[in-house]
């Protein structure tokens, strides 16, 4: 899977790697509560954090990124 997952396969890809959303979030310096509202589509993940979050996860493709 690469970019544009939706946070279902997040949580497959997640699952099938057998890690829990804290520990990726701890693996990847993120917080838990940030990584958990970006899969779950509360925050959009547009810039900041938000945004760092949705491309570590293969949400979105990083700023600058060819298509």
């Amino acid at each position: 899977m690469g970019f544009n997952m939706t946070g279902e396969q997040v949580k497959r890809k997640l699952r099938s790697e057998g890690k829990t959303i804290r520990q990726w979030a701890d693996e990847n310096g993120f917080s838990y509560i940030l990584v958990s509202r970006v899969i779950r589509g509360v925050q959009r993940g547009n810039y900041g954090k938000g945004h760092d979050i949705a491309v570590a996860l293969g949400m979105k493709r990083a700023v600058g990124e060819d298509a």
